[in-house]
């Protein structure tokens, strides 16, 4: 007996300061899983295998799981921290390399920091300015622009980023060591930095300031992002890779610098968006800049919503040299421009549960290989990727 007593006592002594704590944090477990059913197939000389043959494929399009919380710390200042991780929810996991590495932990948004009236400020890994700017304009409200639908396949130049180091030419992605703050609103305006250092290589970092408008039916984000020495090349220029990776690339370090404006109207009947980005990347020839533009509309109807979509890209121009090694899917000179084309429509079960369909096609001209950014699909210069798409969500 006196034993039971006293294993009632020390669970008694460790559960009140559970209980206290408890009453100024709150911790939450979430959750998305966004599956896809995928008819994918490439037309053109550009095709992956030479054939226009159907990939029937279940995908599963950022999915994840996560942990945050906060703590009322008193005076109107609170902690707040978040630990979130992809989950390959069509169980593909160890299948690839990319597929085990889906399934780490925390490799998704994943900070700790503080709020109060000067706004947010945290530390960690985490989504940039740059991407926020897709609130404005992207899918969205239609699939958390994701999947096939997600609109770096060239806004951004994340287009082919499947693997490697052909990401860090990218504008729209998660930057791991990074220093966040978010501003108090004022007047429908927020401003957003990111400050972000590579520890693997000296001096290197990312600078990303942004600012937002959101009053009533009008949204507006304009956004600069500057990439100094996360990306190099060798002196002809045949290679690129993260600065000090194994290749060995590490003497010239490029100054990649991007910029997006965005703004949207909600009509009431249908919502319009706009957007523009201007590249430039660092090349031994000269720089490379392109330069896109599109449109979206969101419109409700039935109980959910259609989506489309229109982004053109523009040739790259500049001093680079028209045989320099494409960056992500951006080459230099004539023939090099792209169409991205999307209509969706997604019909809500519930608040946290809806069905999707929609299709997806990238017009490329014969220099250009654009292709899926979520869920890629390889094509050659001059192929047009495509997919049917039929989805389920559910948050929780």
């Amino acid at each position: 007996m006196n034993k039971k007593l006293a294993a009632i006592a020390v669970a008694g002594a460790f559960a009140l300061p559970l209980a206290a704590e408890a009453q100024t944090a709150q911790v939450t477990l979430y959750g998305r899983a966004n599956m896809d059913l995928e008819f994918v197939k490439a037309s053109g000389p550009g095709a992956a295998d030479g054939s226009t043959a159907t990939v029937t494929r279940v995908a599963s399009n950022s999915s994840r799981f996560g942990l945050r919380g906060t703590e009322a710390l008193g005076g109107g200042l609170s902690a707040f921290f978040q630990v979130e991780n992809s989950v390959s929810w069509d169980g593909n996991r160890g299948a690839t390399a990319a597929a085990a590495a889906s399934n780490n932990i925390a490799n998704r948004e994943t900070f700790v920091g503080l709020q109060g009236s000067f706004g947010q400020i945290w530390l960690g890994r985490s989504l940039s300015p740059y991407d926020d700017t897709t609130n404005v304009f992207a899918s969205g409200p239609y699939n958390y622009n994701t999947g096939l639908f997600n609109s770096s396949a060239i806004w951004a130049n994340n287009s082919n980023a499947i693997g490697g180091d052909e990401a860090i030419a990218g504008y729209d992605d998660r930057y791991s060591n990074s220093i966040r703050w978010n501003s108090a609103t004022m007047s429908g305006f927020t401003a957003e930095v990111q400050l972000v250092t590579k520890e693997n290589t000296a001096h290197s970092f990312a600078f990303i300031p942004g600012i937002f408008y959101n009053n009533g039916p009008i949204q507006a984000a304009a956004v600069y992002a500057n990439h100094d020495k996360i990306r190099c090349y060798n002196a002809a220029g045949t290679s690129y890779a993260a600065c000090g990776a194994a290749s060995g690339i590490t003497g010239l370090a490029a100054k990649d610098d991007a910029f997006t404006l965005t703004g949207s109207y909600d009509f009431g009947p249908v919502r319009v968006a706009l957007m523009y980005e201007y590249l430039k990347y660092q090349t031994p020839t000269g720089d490379l800049k392109r330069s896109d533009w599109g449109v979206t509309g969101v419109i409700p109807m039935g109980g959910g919503l259609w989506f489309l979509e229109y982004i053109q890209s523009g040739d790259g121009k500049g001093g680079a040299s028209d045989s320099e090694t494409r960056i992500n899917s951006l080459v230099h000179g004539a023939d090099s421009s792209a169409k991205q084309f999307m209509v969706g429509y997604r019909y809500d079960l519930s608040k946290r549960t809806s069905l999707n369909a929609g299709f997806v096609v990238i017009k490329n001209d014969p220099r250009a290989n654009y292709s899926f950014n979520v869920n890629g699909y390889a094509v050659a210069p001059g192929g047009d990727p495509q997919g049917l798409v039929f989805g389920i969500i559910h948050n929780f």
